[in-house]
């Protein structure tokens, strides 16, 4: 059992695409680290787990493997095709559905606020950064375009 996890763990290393798709997420959640660090002035590494945000993880996430599914499986692959239609509905869902969700949260955090002003009575906040504005998708494409197309290059380039 211990040799198969070891292969399987190395199989996914040599996977240029998983490869591209996790270095493009990893990199992009841990931008949104220093780019709130630098907004907020201090550190919190709990941003790496959220979502939304500048870049959109999601949006690179889909672009690699979309991007990935291409180099390797051809443009005019059906493969090709599904993973672009996927990854256009996940970046409209981010910029269309979950950013409407955010900015309702916003409004009705505020509504609490003039509540529940007296402090009497305690409501959980609402998580208002859920969606992405386009310039966030645009960041996060970007950046899994540059971080794809370099792995590709390690991967392929011989």
């Amino acid at each position: 059992m211990g040799n198969y996890l070891i292969d399987s763990f190395f199989a996914l290393l040599s996977n240029f695409a998983f490869m591209a798709v996790f270095v493009s997420w990893f990199v992009a959640q841990s931008l949104k680290v220093l780019i709130y660090w630098f907004e907020d002035g201090k550190f919190n590494l709990w941003h790496f787990f959220e979502a939304g945000g500048m870049p959109s993880a999601h949006s690179a996430s889909v672009t690699a493997c979309t991007l990935a599914v291409g180099l390797t499986q051809g443009w005019q692959s059906p493969l090709f095709t599904i993973s672009l239609v996927f990854a256009l509905i996940v970046m409209y869902d981010a910029t269309g559905v979950r950013r409407a969700a955010g900015k309702q949260a916003e409004i009705l955090n505020k509504i609490v606020d003039d509540i529940y002003a007296n402090g009497k009575v305690r409501i959980e906040k609402l998580r208002e950064i859920l969606g992405h504005d386009p310039i966030e998708v645009f960041a996060g494409v970007t950046l899994a375009t540059i971080i794809t197309l370099a792995t590709y290059y390690v991967y392929f380039a011989r």
